[in-house]
């Protein structure tokens, strides 16, 4: 059995109490108007919320990953466009904290930490979502350079972050075995951001197109070692996976809570609706289902910590499931309030919304399920 400990449940009250202090009260004119909310990001550096999980060297806390699925969690349940603040840095920089040398880790994670900077993870393209591999963004060396051509498209907070983890082709033959990683900073010249997104969801996060023409990069901004970079891009989805599952679980989490409030007020026929049992049985599905998700999340982020061998099929259960869970829950949260609930008067309309895309990015759901039956006929555990 896992059991959070004291001070996790602590953690997610002090998280808890700041987001319905900071960031819910903005979370619908933000979406409504597709806005930053640089708030949140205000209020998180202010907790030493971004680079929660970096090293205490490099400026962060030093968290373990239970703790970050539960801060995820807690933002998430209020805004999940606020959620991805810290998330994506986190997932920009994993690269960096796990495989790269100690001097770029310092440079590029400590003005995150300090609230100065944030950064995006550039791996997709138009032609190479979920088929890394087929990416054609490339990479030459010239000297103690790097230059870096082609196009990422989807990248979370394109024209925000400071600082890009950029995938690209460094042996062209070697396919998969030929991509590296580099850090590329918002300034330098030839980056560019394209083409934002118009979305359904998660709004107030722009998503866009990261443009790469004749880039020069030191090669200090080498992530790790060359030609190793489709390793690191799925080792790194190994940890930040169970992130997307958290941010799902407080989606999904935060559309119960309301709807079961909205209920204890709302009569019909001279009595709430909390008194039908239909509605009662519905509301006990939506709670057992958030559990069961939170469960998985929470034990994926634990073998994180750990490296377990069984990480890959555990990190695609708890994303795929969480996923499901939060349009479900989202979807049936909408019934609960009936009209009310279609309206954008309501938060679960945003929050319906909102759950879809966790079913979508980081590996859609149907690769999570390829990657779980795979590891299941290997028997790995």
């Amino acid at each position: 059995m896992f059991l959070t400990s004291d001070e996790q449940e602590d953690f997610r009250q002090a998280v808890r109490q700041m987001c319905e202090d900071k960031v819910a009260p903005h979370a619908a004119e933000c979406d409504e108007k597709a806005q930053y909310p640089w708030h949140a990001h205000e209020a998180f550096s202010a907790m030493g919320l971004m680079g929660l999980t970096f090293p205490e060297d490099c400026g962060g806390s030093g968290a373990d990953h239970v703790t970050w699925a539960i801060c995820i969690e807690e933002i998430a349940r209020v805004d999940a466009a606020s959620s991805l603040i810290p998330a994506i840095c986190d997932l920009a920089m994993t690269p960096v904290m796990r495989y790269g040398s100690k001097e770029i880790q310092q440079r590029f994670m400590k003005p995150i930490c300090e609230g100065r900077a944030q950064a995006s993870y550039c791996l997709s393209e138009a032609e190479a979502g979920s088929d890394v591999a087929s990416m054609t963004t490339k990479a030459v060396r010239d000297g103690d350079e790097w230059v870096i051509n082609g196009r990422k498209q989807w990248i979370t907070n394109a024209g925000i972050s400071d600082f890009y983890t950029v995938f690209a082709k460094t042996d062209r033959s070697a396919g998969h075995r030929g991509i590296s990683a580099f850090v590329v900073e918002k300034d330098t010249p030839g980056f560019s951001v394209g083409k934002l997104e118009h979305k359904l969801g998660i709004r107030a996060s722009p998503t866009g197109e990261v443009i790469l023409e004749d880039v020069r990069v030191p090669h200090e901004n080498l992530v790790g070692e060359e030609g190793k970079g489709f390793y690191y891009a799925m080792g790194t989805f190994d940890w930040s996976r169970p992130v997307i599952g958290a941010q799902a679980v407080g989606i999904a989490q935060g559309a119960l809570d309301y709807a079961s409030n909205y209920m204890n007020e709302r009569r019909t026929f001279g009595q709430p609706l909390t008194s039908y049992q239909g509605l009662q049985f519905m509301v006990a599905d939506m709670a057992m289902e958030i559990e069961a998700a939170r469960g998985l999340v929470y034990r994926a982020s634990a073998m994180a910590d750990t490296n377990h061998p069984d990480l890959t099929r555990m990190a695609s259960m708890a994303k795929c499931f969480a996923g499901d869970v939060a349009m479900k829950v989202t979807t049936d949260a909408v019934q609960l309030l009936g009209g009310y609930g279609f309206t954008k008067e309501f938060p679960v309309e945003r929050m319906f919304r909102d759950a879809k895309i966790t079913q979508i990015y980081e590996g859609t759901n149907q690769i999570q399920r390829m990657v779980i039956a795979r590891k299941t006929f290997t028997g790995v555990r």
